[in-house]
């Protein structure tokens, strides 16, 4: 899930890369076409994001770093990665197929449980993609004015080229997954990523606010984004509708399980809903940072990170956030559990794990 912190990232990698191509300008290659070179300092570089790969984590980040542990996060191993962009989210709904998104609208796929992967889709024909499916709309319907206009905007997708940062992917399984990006970018496949359909008219945001986070409580599947955005799908409207909540900031993540959902983001504000989001209840941190990453632990818990790196933890979704003493705080971006219950934990330093308690 991408958030304040993984912004930070990337704006430090762009700086990063200015500074490059002032040397290498006669030498430029697009990251895009450019594979991710292996590197001994991979693992304390910059990740945005971790997942769990079956037994195997499987973490993302700057310069199309891709990396994966078969040993509890102790342990790392560079992937083989064809592209340098940077890298914002990773998603496995299977222990061999995965799913890996970031800037420059790159999508990677993953069969062999992120040792390789391949890249299904970039920035450079996600406008072309978009121009065509609603101009095809269009002419098929021309009187609605809702297609006219998101062709235009599929226009300027291809005028813009490449740069249309993706920030978080999800999968139900192996066939249907979306990714989400900046200014209501989405689109959904439905066979493993082989084509992919825009679905920027099946969301509820009339003003193109950036989707920053996509996961399911195991009952619905919800999108967090600016300004108080939460959207959540409807089988029957077929469309991610809009759900009120109380607060007008930028969320970056959602969490939970069936009958509860805990949506977090800017200045420590967590909020949750036991009626499937349609009514919300604070959940005080007592932090003003961002919460930039969360998940749900292997007994029920709740456990969030900010990203000054502070651990919160609340042994019932119910139950209020306690503030967990840490030996050596860092940034966090991502976390997840390895199999043997250690937390690994990804961000602006690299990985590092806490122990089993």
């Amino acid at each position: 899930m991408c958030s304040f912190n993984k912004r930070l990232l990337l704006a430090a990698g762009l700086c990063l890369a200015f500074a490059q191509g002032a040397v290498q300008a006669a030498g430029y290659v697009d990251v895009l076409d450019l594979p991710a070179k292996p590197s001994a300092l991979a693992q304390r570089s910059p990740l945005l994001d971790l997942a769990r790969a079956g037994q195997r984590l499987v973490a993302v980040g700057q310069r199309g770093h891709i990396l994966y542990s078969d040993g509890g996060g102790q342990a790392w191993q560079q992937a083989v990665v064809p592209v340098s962009s940077d890298l914002t989210a990773v998603h496995f709904p299977s222990a061999q197929q995965g799913w890996a998104v970031g800037n420059d609208g790159v999508v990677l796929h993953s069969s062999d449980a992120g040792a390789t992967w391949t890249k299904q889709l970039d920035g450079r024909q996600i406008g072309a993609l978009v121009l065509k499916h609603y101009s095809d709309l269009a002419a098929a319907e021309p009187g609605k004015e809702q297609w006219a206009a998101l062709a235009a905007e599929g226009q300027r997708l291809v005028e813009e080229g490449a740069d249309k940062p993706l920030l978080d992917v999800w999968f139900a399984n192996e066939q249907v997954g979306y990714v989400i990006g900046v200014f209501n970018l989405i689109l959904r496949t439905t066979d493993g990523g082989q084509s992919w359909t825009p679905f920027q008219d099946r969301t509820d945001n009339p003003q193109n606010f950036h989707l920053n986070a996509i996961a399911s409580t195991g009952d619905a599947l919800y999108i967090a984004g600016e300004q108080g955005l939460l959207l959540k799908w409807d089988d029957i409207l077929e469309r991610f509708i809009a759900m009120p909540t109380p607060y007008q900031g930028s969320y970056f993540g959602v969490i939970g399980q069936p009958g509860e959902v805990i949506v977090f983001g800017l200045r420590g504000h967590v909020y949750r809903s036991t009626d499937a989001g349609y009514t919300w209840q604070q959940v005080p941190s007592g932090l003003q940072l961002s919460i930039t990453a969360g998940l749900l632990g292997a007994h029920g818990d709740y456990q969030l990170f900010t990203q000054a790196g502070h651990l919160l933890q609340a042994s019932q979704a119910d139950g209020p956030l306690q503030l967990v003493p840490q030996p050596a705080p860092a940034p966090v971006a991502g976390a997840a559990l390895a199999a043997d219950g250690t937390l690994v934990l990804v961000g602006s330093r690299g990985v590092r794990t806490l122990p089993v308690e």
